[in-house]
Parts: structure tokens; sequence; C-alpha cells
């Protein structure tokens, strides 16, 4: 059906990873999660990483990975929530694939992650005040670099899915 890598770009919680399992396998495609190939390139966890590195160290890993992903065969991608924020990054998305911005609110990010402790930036006081304040900086660079956007607010994944490949098809 593509030829080319569908890659998942949105905020944490937007159901980029279960979205691209489920895509991954309707397209008969492998599944990438590039924040999973930086652990385990790193041998190290994500926010283990952010400690020690910091937020910046952490990008710098992940530009590398996108980059080498892009000159791998075709696989449905999901990419960090931060993946847009360096220029070339959007770059290297844009020329690797078709870019699916899965779009949600802050209120729906925070039900979905709410009891997750693998994400750094939402480990402070208010979560919901964090997620504004990325959603601010964040939303616009995922419109810049996305050829489609879904709102997954309110559908279930396979909706999502059913979606994707529909626009794939056009």
């Amino acid at each position: 059906m593509t030829t080319q890598s569908v890659i998942l770009i949105g905020p944490m919680g937007a159901g980029k990873s279960t979205i691209g399992r489920m895509l991954a396998d309707a397209l008969k495609m492998d599944f990438i999660d590039s924040d999973k190939v930086i652990e385990e390139r790193s041998g190290a966890a994500i926010p283990w990483i952010f400690d020690l590195e910091g937020e910046a160290g952490f990008r710098e890993r992940e530009a590398q990975v996108l980059a080498d992903l892009m000159q791998e065969p075709p696989a449905v991608i999901a990419t960090g929530g931060g993946a847009i924020l360096f220029p070339q990054n959007r770059q290297v998305l844009k020329a690797g694939g078709r870019v699916v911005y899965l779009k949600t609110s802050v209120h729906q990010q925070l039900v979905r992650t709410a009891k997750d402790k693998n994400r750094p930036l939402l480990q402070q006081a208010d979560p919901a005040k964090v997620l504004r304040q990325l959603a601010e900086v964040r939303n616009p660079l995922y419109f810049e670099t996305a050829d489609w956007t879904i709102d997954t607010d309110g559908l279930s994944p396979r909706a999502v899915v059913r979606r994707i490949l529909k626009l794939l098809k056009e």
C-alpha cells in the first residue's frame, strides 16, 4: 500500500505507539518507536538520559536516531513528542515519508499519561500547566511538519488507523 515510511508525530499521550503498532500490522510493515531505539542505543532509560545529559543531550541523540531511521527500509515510525523541536528533524521527517500529526487535547493527554512515570517533562508539580506550555510551542511545529492531521480525541485507536489507511490510499 505504501512504499515509504509513515511517521507519527504529536504530543505525549496522543497514541503514537499504540496506533503505530496497529497501523504497522495493517500495512504489513515494521513498527519502530524512536524513543525505544534511543534507549537501546544508549543502554539507558529516557528519564536517566534527561537527568544526566539534560534535554539538549537527549535531543542530540534523538536527531541522530531519526536521521538513521530515515535511511532504513520503510516502516511505521512513532517519534517522541519533542522530535519536531529541531528544524533539521522537521526536514528529515518530511523527507522521510508521509507524516501524520496525531492531535489531542491537554485533557486527553492528562488522562492517557496519568500513571506513566517514564515522562521526564511531567514529573513536575503541575502536569497540566506543563502540557499547555508544550502545546503552545509544539503545536505549530506539528502542523508545519505534517502531511495530515488527525484529531484523536474521542476516537478509538482502530478508528484512527482506519483514517490513516484511507489517507494513504488517496
